[in-house]
């Protein structure tokens, strides 16, 4: 048994930004407990490794879901970090923050001090700026860089076909003009990830009171009365405790945060009954309200030579590993995703209603379980939208006692009809891209189906049959003014109890119209203010 000022569970995004922020007064101490190992391996370093750890159990829970209704009763594979830096080690390492407006809805719902206004200065803390000639703009700790001088070729044909049908083009999707199309940006310095253990969790490490202690999967939450006092957990096939003096703090992101406060009696009453649990505290708002972003890929063979050229053969691969290895450049040294953009694709929408994606590569095809990611032998590119504010809500629960069981995932997708129109919407401006001169003079033959050839009905059905998530759940542990519809308020305390919060995507109002990653580091960056103020 050992005290600590604070525990945080979980070494994920959030949970390295508050290692960071709650020990730089150098006198608190604080314990991380990862339930992963080390992510000093060579493809969490590498950019492009993230074909390799997508589906490695040695850095990756490897979740699945349950059966969708709304995609034909499909199991959908979940990815999720279970390493040092969490997701942030093992992502494609696109860093978006999102519409403006995302924000402005978290306020709009009861959220006070989460408008764009308030949460715009945690972005900035966070964000080391590097533009497109390597100049440093900002001087956070997490690099946030402009590749487009290393990107392919077929950057031109993305912007010119935006050009064909009137599109915005802009230059910083993390810019005072987000919408349009681009190129992203990428948590890279100099050719190597930079996850959230890099920025935040190693710079907290160095300072005498930060414990951190990997192969630790907590088990339960401890509590006197209603009060967080320590979490129980398991290292080595042996039980251990830690006490925490001023406060718990649940890092585990949208899959285990509501799974932990389950087994440690905060959820639905009944539910945690039937699984053999005594309920602490009845809310079943634990594990509900999960939202997610599906997308659909279409793949074709291209006129051009692409990644696919340079990194499927062996002694092609050999040549891009030994020109990463001495100078981190080339098509290791980059995210797989490098062009997409925001755009209308409903005509009425007020924002921007759909994320894009144009990369230079193809992979996957004919692997109907996409718990793998290979390079196809031919020249190849791929075009893809998501739906970027789903309605559609599912559940996360445990599936027993034992926390070491997976939980039941259960995302609902594709259950309302907005989603469904918006599904239709995405798919007619896709094929509209598809079919401007730019992109036309790539095509050598599309991969089946073909997109152009699709009906609006048919788009719907090939989506349903194929569509997949892009990684980004939240809000099973939603922000929010009361506790029958949410789990914590907006200081992100858990409702109905003391000393224990929840930080980390889980408490996102709703989800944000691009990735997930970066209003996460933006969360746990409000949250140490959040705390701090209260201990002051």
């Amino acid at each position: 048994m050992a005290d600590f000022d604070y525990i945080i569970i979980g070494a994920g995004t959030a949970g390295c930004v508050l290692a960071d922020r709650l020990s730089a007064d150098g006198r608190s101490r604080v314990l991380i407990l990862e339930a992963g190992g080390s992510d000093r391996r060579f493809w969490i370093r590498t950019p492009i490794g993230y074909g390799r750890t997508f589906a490695d159990p040695a850095v990756n829970w490897k979740y699945h879901t349950q059966p969708n209704p709304g995609l034909n009763g499909r199991s959908i594979y979940w990815p999720r970090g279970r390493v040092i830096g969490g997701s942030s080690s093992i992502n494609a390492l696109v860093y978006c923050r999102g519409m403006p407006a995302d924000f402005d809805d978290w306020r709009d719902l009861g959220n006070v001090g989460w408008g764009w206004d308030d949460v715009r200065p945690y972005f900035e803390k966070s964000e080391r700026r590097v533009d497109a000639s390597g100049a440093v703009r900002s001087d956070g700790p997490l690099d946030v860089k402009d590749v487009t001088p290393f990107l392919h070729p077929t950057r031109r044909n993305w912007l010119d076909a935006a050009a064909e049908l009137g599109l915005p083009v802009t230059d910083d999707f993390n810019g005072l003009h987000p919408e349009g199309f681009g190129c992203y940006q990428v948590t890279i310095r100099d050719g190597l990830r930079r996850s959230a253990a890099d920025a935040f969790l190693r710079p907290a490490l160095r300072r005498e009171g930060v414990r951190l202690e990997t192969q630790a999967w907590v088990s339960k939450i401890r509590f006197e009365q209603r009060r967080a006092v320590g979490v129980e957990y398991s290292r080595g096939g042996t039980a251990h405790y830690a006490a925490a003096n001023r406060e718990v703090i649940l890092c585990g992101g949208a899959v285990n945060s509501p799974q932990l406060l389950q087994l440690s009696g905060i959820g639905p009453a009944a539910r945690l009954a039937s699984a053999g649990i005594a309920p602490l505290l009845d809310n079943p708002a634990v594990g509900a309200n999960l939202q997610d972003h599906l997308a659909v890929v279409y793949s074709f063979k291209a006129t051009r030579p692409t990644l696919n050229d340079e990194l499927h053969s062996p002694i092609r691969q050999l040549i891009a590993g030994m020109r990463y290895l001495l100078a981190r450049r080339g098509p290791l040294a980059l995210s797989v995703n490098q062009f997409g953009g925001f755009a209308r694709a409903n005509p009425q929408a007020a924002r921007p209603d759909v994320q894009l994606y144009f990369n230079p590569v193809t992979y996957g095809t004919g692997d109907a379980t996409r718990t793998r990611i290979k390079l196809d032998a031919f020249s190849g590119f791929y075009l893809c939208f998501q739906p970027t504010r789903p309605t559609s809500t599912g559940r996360i629960d445990i599936a027993g006692p034992d926390f070491r069981l997976p939980p039941r995932i259960a995302p609902n997708y594709l259950s309302t009809e907005k989603d469904i129109a918006d599904v239709v919407h995405g798919g007619r401006l896709l094929q509209s891209i598809a079919r401007t001169r730019a992109i036309r003079s790539l095509i050598l033959e599309p991969l089946a189906p073909d997109l152009c050839a699709l009906s609006p009905e048919e788009l719907l059905a090939d989506f349903r049959a194929r569509a997949s998530t892009v990684y980004h759940p939240v809000s099973t542990c939603r922000m929010g003014r009361h506790p029958v519809d949410s789990v914590v308020d907006a200081s992100l305390k858990v409702h109905g109890v003391e000393r224990l919060r929840v930080v980390d995507a889980s408490v996102f109002p709703t989800v944000t119209s691009a990735n997930t990653n970066a209003p996460t580091v933006m969360v746990a960056q409000k949250a140490a203010d959040l705390i701090q103020q209260k201990d002051s």
